[in-house]
C-alpha cells in the first residue's frame, strides 16, 4: 500500500507545478552558453545525440531517484534518506550522502550569487545603453570593472541572495510555487523573444551550422564532456531535485515527469544557442566559451547591431530569471531540514541559513579584487596547502569552492542517491513509487540505476578529479 506521507512543508498543486520546478532548478547559467558552446566546438548535431544518450543512462536515472527518494520520504533530504534507511534497515549513516549535497548547494549558491550580481549589473547597463557601440576593449574594460569593485559587487550579491531567502521564506506554496509560476513562464517568453530577434540577423542559419554540424571526428574528444555536462545540467547531486520531489502529488508520474524534465531542458539550451550565436555572428565576431561569451562578446554583439540595446535587456533579464529560479532550488533542502531539526519558523530559519551563505559569497566577491592573489588551495613540492599568498599557481577562494563542489561533492552526492535507490531502497517501494503503465521497464529502469548510472557517475568524477 503506497505511503501516504505528506510533507509538513506543502505540496505543489499538480504534476506541472513540480515540472516547473526541477526545470527551474535545471536550467541556469549553463544552459545558456555552455551547452551550446559545447555542441558546436564537439561535433554539432552528433554531439547534440551523443549528450542526449548521456541524459537518458546517466543524468535522467539520477534524477529519477533523486525523485523517488524525496517523493517516498516526504521530508528533508537529510530526513528523507535517514528514515528510507531505517526502514530498509540499513546504515543511517546514507543520511550523509544528503549531508554533503546540502553543504555542495550553499556552496555553490553563494558564488551563484555573485555571478548572477554580474548579469543585474548589466541589466541596469544595457538599459542605459551603456554597451551601444561599444569596442572589444571597451567591453572588457567594463566587465573589468566590475570585477575589480568589491562594494558593487557586495551589492549585486546582497540584492540576489535577499530576492531569493524572501522568496523561499514565503513557503511551498505561497513563496517557491508562486514564483515559479512568474519566473518559468517569464524564462520560456524571453528565450522565444531572443530566438524570434535571432531570426531577423541575416546570420540564423550561420548559428544553425554552427551548433547542428555533423562532425563524427569530433565526437570522441566529447564523449566525457556530453555526459559531464549530462550530470551536472539537471542540477542533481545536491538534494534539489529530491526536496522537490518530496512536494510532488503522490497520483503524478514520476518516470514521465522526469523526462519531460530533461527535454526541456535541453531544449531550452538549443533555443538559447539559436538565439545566441546570430547575434554574435551579426556583429562579425567568433562565439568563445565561459564568462567570455556572456559579458563580452555579447555586450559587444547587442551594442552594434540593430535593436540590440532592447534584445541585450531581454537576454541579461533572461540571465537573471534562470539564475533565480535555480538559486532557490539551492535553498530549499537546507531550510527544509533546518525547519524540520529546530522546529523554528521558517522565515527564521531561512534568514540564518541565507547570511551564511552570503557571507561564504563574500570570499567570491573579494576573489576577483581584494583577494585576487591569495590562492586557497595551492600544490606544490611540499604537498597540498589551504592557503599562501602567492601570484604563481593555485586556485583563488572562487576557484577553490567551484573545484570542490563541481568535482568532487555533486558527484558523489549524485552516486551516493542513485546506489540508495537502485540498492537500499526495496523494490517493491522503488516500483510503486515509479508506477510504470508499462511494467516491462522496470528491469530496465533498475539496470540503470544500479550499474549504467553510477557507472557513468565514476568515470566523470575519477576524470574530472584528475583532470
Amino acid at each position: 500500500m503506497a505511503d501516504q506521507k505528506q510533507s509538513i512543508h506543502g505540496v505543489w498543486a499538480s504534476r506541472w507545478v513540480f515540472i516547473l520546478a526541477a526545470t527551474g532548478s535545471a536550467v541556469g547559467l549553463g544552459n545558456i552558453w555552455k551547452f551550446p558552446y559545447m555542441a558546436g566546438v564537439y561535433g554539432g548535431g552528433a554531439f547534440v545525440a551523443v549528450y542526449l544518450l548521456c541524459i537518458a543512462l546517466v543524468g535522467a536515472p539520477i534524477m529519477l531517484a533523486e525523485t523517488v527518494l524525496g517523493r517516498r520520504g516526504r521530508q528533508s533530504p537529510i530526513n528523507s534518506l535517514r528514515s528510507l534507511a531505517y526502514t530498509a534497515k540499513a546504515s543511517p549513516r546514507w543520511a550523509w550522502a544528503a549531508v554533503m549535497g546540502m553543504i555542495a548547494a550553499l556552496l555553490i549558491l553563494s558564488f551563484y550569487s555573485v555571478v548572477a550580481g554580474w548579469a543585474l549589473d548589466y541589466i541596469i547597463g544595457m538599459g542605459q545603453g551603456s554597451f551601444t557601440g561599444i569596442s572589444g576593449e571597451g567591453a572588457a574594460t567594463r566587465f573589468a570593472t566590475l570585477t575589480d569593485d568589491p562594494w558593487r559587487l557586495a551589492g549585486w550579491h546582497s540584492l540576489f541572495m535577499l530576492v531569493t531567502a524572501i522568496i523561499i521564506a514565503r513557503g511551498v506554496v505561497a513563496g517557491l510555487e508562486k514564483a515559479l509560476r512568474i519566473m518559468m513562464p517569464m524564462l520560456f517568453v524571453l528565450l522565444v523573444a531572443l530566438f524570434g530577434y535571432s531570426l531577423s540577423t541575416g546570420h540564423f542559419m550561420e548559428g544553425v551550422r554552427f551548433l547542428f554540424h555533423f562532425d563524427l571526428a569530433e565526437v570522441p574528444a566529447g564523449i566525457l564532456a556530453a555526459m559531464g555536462h549530462a550530470f551536472f545540467t539537471l542540477s542533481v547531486g545536491v538534494g534539489s531535485i529530491m526536496v522537490f520531489g518530496a512536494y510532488m502529488p503522490r497520483e503524478s508520474s514520476i518516470a514521465g515527469t522526469v523526462m519531460t524534465v530533461a527535454l526541456l531542458d535541453t531544449l531550452v539550451a538549443l533555443t538559447a544557442g539559436l538565439a545566441l550565436f546570430p547575434v554574435v555572428f551579426a556583429a562579425g565576431l567568433e562565439p568563445s566559451a565561459g564568462p567570455g561569451l556572456m559579458f563580452v562578446t555579447l555586450p559587444i554583439a547587442f551594442g552594434n547591431i540593430a535593436m540590440g540595446q532592447v534584445f541585450g535587456l531581454l537576454f541579461f533579464m533572461l540571465v537573471a530569471v534562470a539564475a533565480w529560479s535555480s538559486a532557490i532550488s539551492m535553498l530549499e533542502p537546507a531550510v527544509a531540514y533546518g525547519v524540520e531539526r529546530s522546529g523554528r519558523s521558517r522565515v527564521a530559519v531561512t534568514a540564518a541559513i541565507a547570511i551564511l551563505c552570503w557571507l561564504v559569497g563574500m570570499g567570491t566577491v573579494l576573489s576577483f579584487n581584494v583577494l585576487a592573489e591569495a590562492r586557497f588551495m595551492v600544490a606544490d613540492e611540499s604537498g597540498w596547502r589551504l592557503f599562501a599568498w602567492t601570484d604563481a599557481g593555485g586556485k583563488t577562494f572562487f576557484e577553490s569552492i567551484d573545484y570542490l563542489t563541481s568535482r568532487i561533492l555533486l558527484p558523489l552526492g549524485g552516486l551516493a542517491f542513485c546506489l540508495f535507490a537502485g540498492w537500499v531502497l526495496s523494490r517493491d517501494a522503488l516500483r510503486e513509487e515509479l508506477s510504470l503503465q508499462h511494467p516491462q521497464l522496470f528491469p530496465v529502469l533498475l539496470c540503470l540505476l544500479r550499474y549504467v548510472a553510477p557507472a557513468g557517475v565514476a568515470i566523470v568524477f575519477v576524470t574530472e578529479l584528475f583532470k
